[in-house]
């Protein structure tokens, strides 16, 4: 039926009842709107770390990194390796986003530079949401295309995948990615990983699959495309926008205490570099043995792959895999986006004030528009690795705000909104409609630019209200579990949620910041006059742990590049 056996269309259906089960088990414990944007922080550390696995890991991910590696060798999985640099930052990021206590980065550029920043940040957010859904249901339907034959085409398999995450996820939102996610981690690491010993089987080992292919195509840096210039340049680009993806407000700040937040999102995430490696082999793997693919179908690579290597019920669990992608993702994204257009318009906008039933309402109903327009996009979109590159610009041009912002206490609404008109003028006069540069110099312009007009702007024009300023950063320099510093002065929380301490006090007379626990993101400036290792022993201890990481996954990969 369709192209899948019997056998197949079993797994599916058990895997489909199950995770609509979850869904609908996890609905009793969403009776707010905080419950159905952040789980009401309530997220332990394996619940932070599978949730940070299932919102940032997407079949069109999977999809893209097998379409490039086919096509240029294993240097195309620097298109998702690129946050692999970035990953010890989310350690030192995670307790920012949990001290501030809001529910999206709509809120932070509110709370930091005003109303029309945040406007105009909800905007882009929500194209983000929109486009990122649309992506994933794209590569996703791809895939399956190919599995299938194309007896399912892509538009048809979009709609399905669709019908399937809102049957459950429209009622739970946050609460039941926290409970759902648990069981998609163990999926991506399914997919990532399945079809390496099939192919190695049918390929007759490494050593004859090297032979068939070019020396470079083990090589982490390719002749063309994918330089040593691109990697450098995506990978500050990714690093410098990373922060202003709108889900990683929830993703980020979702847990019970500032280190389930640490560990979640960073470990999560680790997870994720871990099997980009699987779907980098993957694609090199099948272009030794099915060659012919073009640069305008390589990522029918991996579908290729699947139908073509896996027996009889196996094939329906990656179909199953690749589903649990689209749903750990779209979910997030789904909710994120209408926690953004609740909070951040509807809310602002509404002529009365309404009871926090109607906001719950209004959610649901936005996360299905965004999913419609998800959607379209999806039915519409010629290429997955184009949207990529879209979405890396427009989340650097807000990224550089916010990281200027947490810093420097002079960065104002006049500043954001002459960096981001400048960088946009510039990447759209360099990009494919104008001067048609190559990815990495416009980005090598756009982002010194933007930087440099960001700073002197705000220098010279008006500061952001003092009271606005002090509120902000004495949020930023409370720790969680120390919510009653806040109360005493009267700072109002929009979302304190279930908040603990990482431990309790070994002195009651020093702060959780005194005792390790001081933020280097927020007082980097004045670091030369702060800086001992015991205030930020949690921060420099824990950047550096994740650091042995990177280079841990970076020698894994070399190593097995070289063998046969």
């Amino acid at each position: 039926m369709f192209g899948i056996s019997i056998f197949d269309l079993a797994v599916i259906s058990i895997y489909v009842t199950v995770i609509v089960w979850l869904g609908w088990r996890a609905k009793r414990h969403v009776t707010t709107s905080g419950d159905y944007f952040m789980g009401n922080r309530r997220g332990s550390k394996v619940m932070m770390i599978a949730n940070a696995i299932g919102a940032g890991t997407h079949t069109n991910q999977a999809i893209l990194v097998a379409g490039a590696t086919y096509q240029l060798g294993l240097a195309g999985i620097w298109y998702q390796w690129f946050f692999l640099f970035a990953t010890p930052f989310f350690w030192l990021i995670a307790p920012v986003y949990r001290r501030l206590r809001y529910v999206t980065l709509g809120d932070f550029f509110e709370e930091r530079y005003g109303s029309k920043a945040a406007t105009a940040y909800t905007i882009m957010g929500l194209l983000w949401f929109a486009l990122n859904v649309g992506l994933i249901l794209k590569g996703t339907g791809t895939a399956i295309e190919a599995i299938t034959g194309g007896q399912l085409s892509s538009a048809m398999i979009v709609i399905v995948l669709t019908i399937f995450f809102l049957s459950y996820s429209v009622l739970g939102g946050f609460v039941s990615a926290l409970f759902v996610n648990v069981l998609q981690g163990v999926f991506v690491v399914v997919l990532s990983f399945l079809l390496i010993p099939f192919a190695l089987k049918a390929g007759g080992g490494i050593s004859a699959m090297k032979a068939k292919l070019p020396e470079h195509m083990f090589s982490f840096i390719a002749p063309h495309e994918v330089t040593l210039f691109l990697i450098i340049m995506i990978v500050i680009n990714g690093l410098v926008g990373v922060v202003v993806e709108p889900h990683h407000m929830a993703i980020g700040g979702s847990g019970k205490s500032e280190i389930n937040c640490r560990t979640g999102w960073t470990y999560g995430n680790f997870v994720k570099r871990f099997a980009t490696l699987g779907w980098a082999f993957i694609g090199v793997l099948a272009a030794a043995l099915y060659p012919g693919l073009t640069s305008a179908n390589r990522e029918q690579a991996f579908g290729l792959a699947v139908v073509n290597l896996l027996p009889q019920g196996l094939i329906g669990l990656m179909i199953a895999a690749m589903s649990a992608m689209v749903l750990g993702a779209c979910h997030n994204f789904m909710v994120g986006g209408s926690a953004l257009f609740t909070k951040n318009l509807y809310q602002k906008f509404a002529s009365t004030k309404q009871s926090d039933k109607q906001y719950l309402k209004i959610g649901r109903i936005s996360s299905l528009l965004i999913v419609v327009v998800g959607v379209t996009i999806a039915l519409t979109l010629s290429s997955v690795l184009q949207g990529i590159k879209y979405l890396w610009q427009i989340t650097a041009f807000f990224g550089i705000a916010f990281w200027v912002g947490l810093m420097w206490r002079r960065a104002n609404r006049y500043g954001v909104f002459a960096s981001i008109m400048t960088s946009v003028i510039v990447a759209f006069t360099t990009g494919p409609f104008g001067l048609q540069w190559e990815y990495q110099y416009q980005i090598a312009l756009y982002l010194p630019v933007g930087f440099m007009i960001m700073i002197l702007v705000s220098a010279f024009t008006k500061q952001e209200p003092k009271e606005k300023l002090d509120k902000f950063y004495t949020l930023l320099h409370t720790p969680v579990g120390e919510e009653y510093k806040l109360k005493e002065q009267g700072i109002d929380m929009m979302l304190e949620g279930e908040s603990v301490r990482a431990y309790e006090h070994k002195a009651q007379c020093l702060s959780l910041e005194e005792e390790g626990h001081s933020l280097l993101v927020v007082d980097f400036l004045s670091l030369k006059e702060k800086f001992s290792f015991k205030k930020y022993k949690v921060d420099v201890v824990g950047f550096l742990f994740a650091a042995l990481f990177v280079l841990a996954i970076l020698s894994i990969g070399f190593v097995l590049a070289s063998v046969g």
